[in-house]
């Protein structure tokens, strides 16, 4: 049976219509005789939505208990067992509860489409893996449920569910979508105009390059080279020269003129390494590009116009930008020019852009020579044999009485030949030729000691020699550029190769990234210089090796890096060709340092700025939660002391009870203000020892009045390793804290249960709850969520719970609670060598 093909309606925000299009795709497929069920639909209490359910056949949802709760699911064996040709399930990201077949709801439709069974879904483009922290800048908001990119990529087919953000929140506004109740909030928080707009961006966005990933799979598939016009595509040819900027900005300004344009700056090196671009001008209109919103492409090619063409027509690109040439009038004498073989080879699909700029004409340079970069002693070797080797084996033959003859002779003067180019390279080989010829004829060839030839076969033999020397000087010669070449690429390639990597991974070690340099090039020393003006002397921001030198003057080798920096070098003299990745070395060292500073001076800020608001927050902590128990204890005590008034023993004992109430509030809010600065100097020590928890959480109940808790800890559970002192104080703050947010009368829960090596401590409320964009901002120092009541902390219990938790190895985070409410989850670790019983029923007991 083959896989079943899944469709997915892809819309921007809840309520523009996803489920409803899905459902009205399923009326169709069944007025045509097709067999489809619904597998799960949320119709949200949605009218119009709901009313598009009659008429379709549904399956029937399995039951799942979860914490006392039941929820429904989709009972995917009930699906499998059905075998409809379609399904519907809505909420492609939801997340199953626990215990279900599968985690998300994604993975069970993977199993239908297994099945061969074809799957109609929704999704909304918050929910997107890749998209969460995009969705999040926007809305505030984080999106807890989120299904894999690629699992929506893959769908046979994605339709865009679109609507306007007026259009949508007309439909909020006429009671569509949510309750009457949740209106308001909705309309003024998520579903803000400017949010809704964003979104619907997003999807759109989305949307299109899903279609453009189509129609390249499709071009290639066809192999149709031709342009389709579908999107501007605006391609940048760079050189790596100094016109380079102006360039992409006027790139850039022909893509403002069309919306959903795209640049993308093409480098194009050849294969040779050999180039005159600057690693540095590359680096700055690489960020240039990125800034105007371009991509850079770095491509390996010898015949630039042709490679740029076929990178081109390979993007689908509308247009190509070109800078006029910088040949001198006299430099075209090599060939008519990037420019001008690209407009004539581009065809009728291609426009091709020739821009001024102010280094026209100004001149390229010699052309770089291609020949293979032999040391000094290889070439004075193959002038010696090529020259001077022809001279000795003359004389050697003629030494000799019956010589090998004139085939031998020719092919001793070839293996001279060979033996030059390898050596010294094409030029000596050809010398070796040409007197090879000359010796010859003269020595060898009758009539002997004159330059003609008389018998017509040694004419011949003598222009094959030729003709085969020059041939394979040629080959050897070729061939051991290209060796050369290919050993200097790929050292360089792995040199490049580490320096992107170290980008990617964020690794700011300038001295590491120096001591490569350093290894890299065999020198002595290496520093990177700098100095805030011309006039200013240099500075060393960082060095490796003995005796660094103070200014590039001093070096042996300095590449400058902007105006005010350089990275020097001392040991020997760099030839040219090393430059090239020196220069990308000296740019990398200059990013790193700025990284570093940078680092620096964010956690400087951070702090200061943590600093500054437990300042604050601790000043206003002592100006009013301090004073406040202590205004109500001076009252007290002046009240029993006066004269005045004769207090009756009652009187006498609520104002007591009044200043011991007093007493207990300033101590627990000395302590708690005592706990988080032992916190922030990192002076908690946990004395770590095995301890039920039957024996800690009951004391830590003292707190709060009789009955508010309900407890259940199984005498099953397995030990726990903790700080038996700290697990009191964290217990006592989250059950407190519970108990003054729960509804009057209605006690917390407080369960204990195992998983495997850990043991959760869960204490329920069935308070307002907390909104998920607020859980972990209760956890910080001086918050108090909601309408908190003035007098009741200084926002440090939940604070100081976390910390103690995390300093014994555990963690404390906050859920929501089935039903209504917040739940605080606090895991801890199970002491090694007790195995957990056997399942019992555990016996509750109320505090």
């Amino acid at each position: 049976m083959g896989r079943g093909t899944l469709r997915i309606y892809l819309g921007a925000a809840p309520g523009v219509g996803k489920t409803y299009a899905m459902l009205s795709e399923a009326h169709r497929r069944v007025e045509r005789g097709t067999d489809c069920v619904v597998a799960l639909v949320e119709h949200h209490d949605r009218p119009r939505t709901e009313v598009m359910l009659h008429g379709l056949e549904q399956v029937p949802r399995t039951e799942i208990t979860y914490r006392s709760a039941v929820f429904t699911e989709m009972d995917v064996d009930a699906v499998l067992e059905r075998a409809p040709a379609v399904a519907l399930v809505d909420e492609l990201a939801h997340t199953n509860v626990p215990g279900s077949r599968n985690a998300k709801r994604w993975q069970d439709v993977e199993e239908l489409l297994k099945a061969g069974i074809d799957v109609i879904s929704t999704v909304n483009i918050q929910h997107l893996e890749s998209l969460g922290d995009v969705v999040e800048s926007i809305t505030g908001v984080r999106q807890q449920e989120t299904v894999p990119d690629e699992v929506v990529r893959r769908a046979d087919q994605i339709e865009l569910v679109d609507m306007s953000p007026q259009a949508l929140r007309r439909r909020m506004a006429h009671g569509n979508i949510y309750q009457p109740d949740k209106l308001d909030a909705a309309l003024s928080n998520y579903f803000r105009p400017g949010n809704l707009t964003a979104l619907r961006e997003l999807a759109l966005l989305w949307t299109a390059d899903r279609v453009d990933e189509y129609l390249q799979q499709y071009r290639g598939e066809h192999n149709i080279r031709t342009t389709w016009q579908a999107r501007e595509r605006i391609v940048v040819g760079l050189t790596g020269g100094p016109e380079g900027r102006t360039l992409i900005r006027r790139a850039s300004r022909m893509a403002a003129k069309g919306s959903g344009s795209e640049i993308l700056a093409v480098y194009i090196a050849r294969s040779d390494g050999l180039t005159s671009a600057s690693p540095k001008e590359l680096a700055v209109q690489r960020t240039l590009v990125e800034d105007v919103g371009g991509t850079f492409h770095h491509v390996i090619g010898d015949d630039i116009p042709a490679a740029l063409l076929e990178f081109a027509r390979g993007v689908n690109a509308t247009q190509i930008v070109l800078g006029s040439s910088r040949r001198k009038t006299w430099q075209y004498i090599y060939g008519p020019g990037v420019g001008a073989t690209v407009a004539r080879e581009s065809g009728p699909d291609l426009d091709v852009h020739i821009v001024t700029h102010e280094e026209v004409a100004k001149g390229r340079g010699l052309p770089i020579a291609r020949g293979a970069r032999l040391g000094r002693a290889r070439i004075v070797s193959g002038w010696l044999v090529g020259v001077a080797g022809p001279v000795l084996l003359s004389l050697l033959l003629r030494s000799l009485e019956n010589g090998p003859g004139l085939a031998n002779d020719v092919l001793l003067f070839l293996f001279l030949t060979v033996v030059a180019a390898l050596l010294g390279g094409l030029r000596p080989a050809l010398a070796s030729a040409a007197v090879g010829v000359m010796l010859l004829n003269y020595w060898f060839t009758p009539p002997t000691q004159t330059l003609t030839v008389q018998d017509p076969e040694n004419f011949v033999a003598i222009v094959i020699f030729f003709a085969v020397a020059v041939a394979v000087s040629s080959v050897v010669d070729l061939a051991a550029r290209r060796t050369h070449q290919a050993a200097r690429l790929r050292a360089e390639s792995e040199i490049l190769s580490f320096l992107a990597g170290s980008v990617l991974r964020g690794e700011t070690a300038l001295d590491a990234l120096l001591e490569r340099v350093r290894e890299t090039f065999a020198m002595e020393s290496v520093a990177l210089l700098e100095r805030t003006s011309d006039v200013d002397p240099w500075t060393c921001a960082g060095s490796v090796g003995p005796a660094p030198v103070a200014r590039p003057d001093d070096a042996d080798v300095d590449m400058p890096v902007g105006d005010n920096m350089a990275l020097a070098l001392s040991g020997r003299v760099l030839p040219a060709e090393d430059r090239r990745v020196l220069g990308a070395f000296a740019a990398q060292a200059a990013v790193v340092l700025d990284r570093q500073r940078l680092v620096s001076e964010a956690d400087r800020a951070r702090r200061l700025a943590e600093g500054n608001r437990i300042r604050t927050a601790l000043l206003a902590a002592v100006s009013h939660d301090l004073r406040t128990p202590l205004a109500g204890i001076k009252a007290a005590v002046s009240s029993l002391r006066s004269d005045d008034v004769a207090w009756s023993p009652e009187d006498e004992a609520e104002l007591l009870e009044g200043i011991e109430d007093g007493a207990d509030r300033l101590d627990h809010l000395v302590g708690n203000l005592l706990d988080m600065s032992r916190l922030q100097t990192g002076t908690v020590t946990p004395l770590i020892r095995e301890i039920d928890l039957d024996e800690v959480v009951p004391m830590a109940l003292g707190g709060v009045p009789e009955g508010s808790v309900d407890l259940d800890i199984p005498e099953t559970l397995p030990m726990v390793a903790v700080d038996p002192g700290l697990l009191e104080r964290v217990v006592a703050n989250v059950v407190e804290n519970a108990v003054k947010y729960s509804p009057g009368g209605e006690p917390i829960a407080v369960a204990a249960s195992a998983h495997g090596e850990r043991v959760e401590l869960r204490v329920v409320d069935r308070g307002r709850g907390v909104p998920d964009e607020a859980k972990e901002r209760i956890f910080e120092p001086f918050q108090r969520y909601g309408d908190a009541p003035r007098g009741a902390g200084v926002g440090l219990g939940l604070a100081v719970s976390r910390g103690f938790a995390e300093a014994m190895g555990g963690t404390l985070d906050a859920e929501d609670t089935p039903g209504g409410g917040l739940t605080m989850v606090l895991t801890l670790t199970a002491a090694p060598g007790r195995a957990q019983a056997g399942a019992a029923l555990p016996a509750g007991a109320t505090s």
